[in-house]
């Protein structure tokens, strides 16, 4: 290992490629430490949390980092205990501007702007209303309707506990505001099909539509310079979330970008496993990877796998959405709650959930969250047949809709 220093951060590599000022070794009370690394741009995250020391020898980003390797990698222990700590980061120097990644910032309030009040963004916004006192300093609100930006304000505002003043404050907003935050929420839509469409994946109806809204938002983002998190609460999220990235321009680093569709096909097949006894493995062994819709993937256990089981919970939790349509109403609630308002939270919070983040060139939802050292996808001793289906999935979000 070659180790350096560079203002007052500590900085190591596996090259001597760099002309950071050297030194033997980092202290030993050193608890944020920087790898530097050289990953193809065109497919590769500028930063992210090292969370194997596996990550250390990577020569591209890749499926296999969702999966734990069957080998051990030999480092020294002071780096195997920052990475066992999460306090290591690795730093993409593809990156012209890879030095702005030398940070941690600890957790603290953030300020969340929502974009769209429509039912899902109504939704989403009582939802961080609530649960958002620890985490959200405030709320602003912008919608093309000023009426309901009035609406939405005056009733946020009007709720609270009897005796504390803990919620955050919600504030209607200008367009041109939209990006001082450290939050940008995407709730804007168009193109949802209506009650009684008989279209099996209604998500990618959306796509066309939303693409075109997204890309304004994504333009923006670029011209304020926007350092926080680009949030996608609408459909297709793994698809816009593409699209962003492309509108911003280069200035946007893809782990900036999030899609917040995932969380709620897990909870739908929570749901599925507390009614039906074969799948409740699910619960505490379960996981949920790939888009929000057809290409999901449900694992009924990821100790004990079923492929078949595996692919009839699949079924249940892409179908739910239809099963509520047959009610005579649109399936926004789940999703505006469930991926958006409690994964957005838990986010802030540091605490693992689901959601789709850059990964070899494209959006796919796996469990992950996010850290001072950067984005920590979760690593699992992987079942081969739930891999192959992971591949297939990913191979069909890097084809073009």
């Amino acid at each position: 290992m070659f180790y350096y220093k560079y203002c007052d951060k500590y900085l190591f590599s596996i090259k001597d490629d760099y002309n950071y000022t050297k030194i033997n070794d980092i202290p030993s009370d050193c608890e944020e430490l920087y790898f530097l690394t050289c990953l193809n741009k065109e497919n590769s995250k500028k930063s992210f949390a090292v969370n194997h020391p596996c990550d250390l020898f990577i020569d591209e980003e890749s499926l296999e980092m969702l999966k734990l390797p069957a080998k051990s990698c030999d480092i020294p222990t002071r780096l195997a205990e920052l990475i066992e700590k999460r306090k290591i980061k690795a730093v993409n120097t593809e990156y012209n501007d890879y030095e702005d990644c030398f940070r941690m910032d600890e957790p603290g309030k953030r300020k969340v702007n929502i974009l769209a009040l429509g039912d899902v963004g109504s939704t989403l916004l009582i939802g961080l209303k609530l649960l958002g006192k620890d985490v959200v300093r405030a709320i602003g609100i912008y919608d093309r309707g000023m009426d309901k930006i009035k609406r939405w304000e005056y009733e946020m505002n009007q709720t609270s506990f009897p005796f504390e003043d803990c919620l955050p404050e919600v504030k209607g907003i200008e367009k041109e505001e939209l990006f001082d935050c450290d939050m940008f929420v995407f709730c804007a839509s168009k193109g949802v099909p209506p009650i009684g469409s008989k279209t099996a994946d209604v998500r990618m109806v959306q796509f066309e539509e939303n693409a075109k809204l997204i890309k304004e938002y994504a333009s923006m983002a670029a011209d304020s310079g926007f350092k926080g998190i680009f949030a996608v609460v609408s459909d297709p999220v793994d698809q816009l979330c593409v699209t962003v990235l492309k509108e911003s321009r280069g200035v946007l680093a893809p782990e900036q970008i999030k899609g917040y569709g995932l969380g709620v096909m897990n909870a739908r097949a929570l749901y599925y496993s507390k009614k039906y006894e074969k799948f409740s493995m699910y619960l505490h062994e379960g996981r949920a990877f790939g888009p929000h819709g057809k290409d999901l993937i449900i694992a009924n256990s990821i100790t004990n796998y079923d492929d078949a089981l595996s692919r009839e919970l699949t079924k249940y939790a892409v179908e739910a959405n239809l099963e509520v349509r047959k009610t005579g109403f649109k399936p926004y609630i789940a999703p505006a709650l469930s991926s958006g308002a409690i994964s957005i939270i838990y986010t802030l919070e540091g605490r693992y959930h689901y959601s789709s983040n850059y990964l070899s060139g494209v959006y796919m939802g796996a469990k992950n969250r996010n850290l001072p050292s950067g984005l920590d996808i979760e690593k699992i001793k992987m079942p081969d047949k739930l891999f192959e289906r992971i591949k297939n999935t990913y191979e069909n979000l890097t084809q073009p809709m």
